[in-house]
């Protein structure tokens, strides 16, 4: 079979003789023609004006704002882009006066061949595009705090614009319940105070901070309350399938947008389980997520969702940015020595305080379940000395996990990344 793994995927080989369950996405019917879509959406939105009205409210309308995705999530922002910037054009809105802001996060800014891979060579000619940096704090603007004491800060360029749009695409996510709609204001164009508040240990160790939980995740609802502070007039949201082509489009108001297309993902991306398994092989869907180590931890959160207590994990990801670039906190957490059970300890009592500490933190918990072998491009000597387990192949870490749980051991194998996820009922 094929699992999903960098940009070509990788062959593995099961024995039969393996006692073996494989789950896959269900069949979603691919929209051909996107362009006409998307435009249909923006002249017939969801529980919003159309955004020629919006626009014409506007007065001395001189500078949009569109947020889009980074280079670490697989959405084909092109295609939801160009026609809008058509759309906008036909308003009478030059190219420019519109500025594309890629919503990092507290992720590396995206390289240049990565930003054409984004917004393809036509529109990364044409429109000008930037970076989000969200530790730059002369490119923020402080806006206050929340009722629960976050403080909002967020880009400059986005703040100030006349007209402000979104995109983004719906998928499920390991702490935020799922992506997209207000992600990509809290956290994507965020500062990093504003981000660190709202992903702090007590909140990332909330049994509501989970793959799939929505309405009563308390990063959901921080976001929420957020992101008016900065204001939406518009946002174009999508769902994609394994092959990261678009399914599902919404447009409109940002909540009921994003909660339309919640609703379909629920409907469609999670599978019921009696019991856990007691092997469970998973990734993070291939290139971009399976970039490196670091978002490699998605896909063993995944796994986490359907393993038992002390079982195993064999986690398949490239890691072609090895354990990630810019990600030196995490990188030396990896190798600090420390069991997962001290690490998590540490955090939770504030003692290790670190941008991004909620990767290693989720790490942490699932090493505290099981056991983790990573398949990828990286030497046994990158992956640190907390417990993560080295494995050349899939089919060598499935024959040393047999070793431990028995040759008739349950192995529940997901090739496809969050496009198929176990709930354990």
């Amino acid at each position: 079979m094929k699992f999903d793994y960098g940009k070509e995927g990788l062959e593995v080989n099961l024995d039969p003789s393996w006692n073996v369950t494989v789950f896959r996405p269900v069949e979603q019917e691919v929209i051909k023609d996107t362009s006409k879509k998307i435009k249909e959406g923006i002249i017939n939105p969801l529980d919003s004006a159309p955004l020629k009205e919006i626009v014409k409210r506007k007065n001395n309308l001189n500078k949009v704002c569109i947020v889009v995705s980074d280079a670490t999530r697989p959405i084909p922002s092109y295609l939801i882009i160009e026609p809008l910037v058509e759309e906008l054009n036909d308003y009478g809105i030059t190219d420019d006066k519109i500025l594309i802001l890629i919503a990092t996060g507290l992720h590396r800014p995206s390289h240049e061949d990565e930003i054409e891979r984004i917004l393809g060579r036509n529109l990364k000619e044409r429109i000008k595009t930037i970076n989000h940096v969200a530790t730059d704090k002369n490119a923020m603007i402080d806006l206050g705090k929340t009722s629960n004491n976050i403080p909002i800060f967020i880009n400059k360029h986005y703040y100030e614009a006349d007209l402000k749009i979104v995109t983004g695409y719906v998928e499920p996510h390991f702490f935020f319940g799922f992506a997209g709609g207000r992600k990509s204001i809290i956290p994507g164009i965020s500062g990093a105070e504003t981000i660190q508040a709202n992903h702090s240990a007590e909140l990332i160790a909330s049994p509501h901070a989970r793959f799939g939980i929505y309405h009563d995740n308390p990063m959901h609802k921080n976001s929420i309350e957020g992101y008016k502070f900065a204001g939406v007039d518009f946002m174009i949201n999508v769902c994609i399938n394994e092959k990261h082509q678009i399914t599902q489009i919404g447009a409109g108001d940002i909540e009921r947008t994003h909660e339309k297309l919640v609703n379909y993902q629920m409907k469609h991306i999670f599978r019921e389980i009696k019991e856990p398994y007691d092997i469970v092989v998973c990734g993070n869907g291939g290139y971009p997520l399976d970039i490196n180590l670091y978002q490699a931890v998605k896909s063993m959160a995944i796994g986490e969702m359907g393993v038992k207590d002390g079982g195993t994990i064999i986690s398949v990801n490239e890691c072609a940015d090895g354990v990630g670039i810019g990600q030196d906190q995490f990188r030396d957490l990896i190798f600090s020595r420390r069991s997962p059970k001290e690490i998590y300890k540490k955090i939770l009592n504030k003692e290790i305080v670190v941008p991004d500490q909620w990767e290693i933190q989720v790490l942490a918990r699932i090493l505290m379940k099981a056991n983790i072998f990573v398949v990828s491009k990286l030497s046994e000597s990158e992956l640190g000395n907390i417990g993560l387990k080295y494995a050349e192949s899939v089919e060598s870490a499935i024959k040393f996990s047999l070793e431990k749980h028995g040759q008739n051991a349950r192995i529940l194998i997901l090739p496809n990344g969050p496009q198929i996820l176990p709930f354990l009922i």
